[in-house]
Order: C-alpha cells, then structure tokens, then sequence
C-alpha cells in the first residue's frame, strides 16, 4: 500500500445511515427502512452487494419466502424490507406489537470500503 492509498474500512449500518427503524406493516407484516441523507454514501452501500435476500434470511431466521419486499428506493435514499410476521400482531405471547424493536440485528450489518 503506498502513502497516498488509505485502507479500506468497514463500518456498521448504525453508523451509516440516518434512519433504521422497523415498524407494524399491518397484521401479518412487518417493515423495515434504513435511509441515507447522503446520495453518494447511498449509492455505496447499494453498490456493496451486502443487503441481500440470504443475509435477511440469516438475521431474521427467515425462508426466502418470507421476505415480502427487498429493494432500494432511490428516490428516498434507502433499503426498505417488508417480512412476513411468524406471528400475527396482537396475538397471544406478542412479542412486539409495533414492530418497533425488529430492526436491531440490521444495526451491526457490516458494509465494507466506506469511509
């Protein structure tokens, strides 16, 4: 690595975006957004190829199936996620109603080469 070459860092969604957050998307789902308030840092991190449908599946403990939506909206600047809920809202041993707590495993992804 010469003097001039800086090396390349990985830093957690929490540090990266503005906003992850999870949220009720009606009985039987749940969503997910995690929105960027810099086009280029955005661009980096749809670019790094990390936000997949086999890293959802992994954090949620989920089957392909489940996964409702799983897109980047550009003109928001953000992932957005919708899962199907393994439970309904509201019912018996609810967990979460809001759906408020569910982004947490989001927060530590690991995107690699930003700065």
């Amino acid at each position: 690595m010469s003097a001039t070459q800086t090396p390349s860092q990985t830093k957690t969604l929490r540090d990266l975006a503005k906003v992850v957050r999870s949220k009720n998307s009606g009985p039987f789902e749940i969503t997910f957004d995690v929105i960027f308030d810099d086009v280029p840092l955005y661009e980096r991190v749809k670019a790094s190829g990390v936000l997949t449908e086999a890293l959802i599946c992994k954090l949620y403990n989920v089957k392909n199936e489940d996964i409702v939506t799983l897109m980047f909206f550009d003109p928001a600047r953000a992932f957005k996620l919708t899962l199907k809920r393994s439970w309904a809202q509201g019912s018996v041993g609810e967990r979460d109603t809001f759906g408020a707590q569910q982004h947490a495993p989001l927060l530590t992804v690991e995107i690699p080469g930003v700065q």
